[in-house]
Parts: C-alpha cells; structure tokens; sequence
C-alpha cells in the first residue's frame, strides 16, 4: 500500500505479542505498510500500553498458551482484550483465544470467547493438513451486506477472496454469532474468522493473503485510529 494510506491514519501503537513463536517479522512487515509505530514484545508492560495488539502464531495449542504462561502474559493479554481496545489472533493466535484446545491433549485457552478448537474430522480427498489457498465467504445479510461488516476487519473486502491458510485445527465457536467467516476445505465447512466485540481472529494468515490480506490489516490498525 501507499505511504497515503498510512497517512491517513493517526500513528497508533501495534504491539505484536512475542511469545516464542515465528513469523513476527514478515508480520510486522505488513502491519508498517500502515502504521509506523509497529513493535515486536514480550514485555507487560509495552503491551498493555498498546492502542492494539496482535497475538500471531504458528504451533501446537499447548506450546502457544506455555510460551504464554512463562512470559507471565496470560492475565495481560486478557486484560487488554477486556479494555476494550482491537485485538487480532492469527492461526494459533486466533485458536488461543478460545476455552479449550484439544491438540495432543486437553488444554485451556484465553476464553476470550466461548468455543473450543477442534482436528479437522476426516475429509475428503483432501490432505491435512490445509496448506495453501482457500476462500473464505464472510456472514453477509443480502440487504444489508455492507452494514453488516462495516466497521469490521472485513470491511471493503472484496467478496469471497482468497487467503492462506496452514493448520491441521479449527475453531469451532459455542456461538454463530460469533462467526465472521466461514470455509470449505475437503468437504467440510469451519469457521475462518471470528469477531466478539473488540476480539477477532483469524485461521487463515492475512499477512500472506495478498492485497485481500493486507486489506484486513489495514482495517484491523484502523479500528486503533
């Protein structure tokens, strides 16, 4: 994106949780094309003076939600979700922020919002797990469809685009209401994207989306401004 689209935006600060995890660079990459004050941080205190913050990752559910718990940012995290303030997860991020994840085991999430993250039950000539490009089809009202994501990461999103996924779990949330996106994969339909007030997450990595992808960053830092 341009170097106007940042400049339209007041410079908010986007902590990018790091708790061990990849990927936080090419992340952070992505979200400069939007905003200048992009930080990296697994201090409590840099995150909890965000404007917004992103919880990445690429994992197992346990390991994601241990680097958590040794870096004492649980109750931090959950706070700032609690403040009010836009917060993202991506992929494992996204997982973490649910009850439950039953990867290799029984484990508790954030419970920032109700649901459990789930294997993908057994498909249909289709490999696990997802690695590569799918489409995602936001919840829309056919009156009304723009008022329905107005104000959302999938705000101005063209319809149905494609994004990258890789994950061998899905998020399966107790509410649909929750539910901002869905997609198919081998047969089966699962959540991609979820919204809870001020929480989104997304399956699918939007720093490797493409424009789409950068299109959601854009709109996530702009809920900050």
């Amino acid at each position: 994106m341009s170097d106007s689209s940042k400049n339209n935006l007041k410079t908010p600060k986007v902590v990018i949780v790091d708790y061990g995890v990849g990927n936080l660079y090419s992340l952070r990459k992505a979200c400069a094309k939007f905003a200048d004050n992009i930080v990296i941080s697994e201090d409590a205190d840099t995150i909890s003076s965000a404007d917004a913050v992103i919880l990445p990752g690429v994992g197992a559910f346990q390991a994601g939600m241990e680097g958590l718990r040794k870096r004492n940012l649980i109750k931090v995290v959950k706070k700032f979700a609690a403040s009010g303030k836009p917060i993202l997860g991506i992929c494992l991020g996204a997982q973490l922020m649910f009850e439950k994840g039953y990867e290799f085991g029984e484990f508790d999430g954030l419970g920032l919002i109700p649901g459990k993250v789930v294997a993908f039950p057994k498909l249909k000539n289709a490999k696990i797990p997802q690695i590569g490009w799918n489409t995602i089809s936001a919840k829309r009202n056919a009156k009304s469809a723009k008022n329905l994501l107005r104000g959302t990461i999938l705000n101005s999103v063209k319809k149905d685009p494609c994004v990258y996924f890789i994950h061998s779990y899905i998020l399966k949330p107790l509410k649909q209401s929750n539910i901002l996106a869905d997609t198919t994969y081998g047969g089966h339909n699962f959540c991609s994207a979820v919204k809870s007030g001020n929480i989104y997450g997304t399956q699918f990595h939007p720093e490797k989306s493409g424009t789409a992808g950068l299109k959601i960053i854009e709109n996530f830092i702009k809920l900050a401004s």
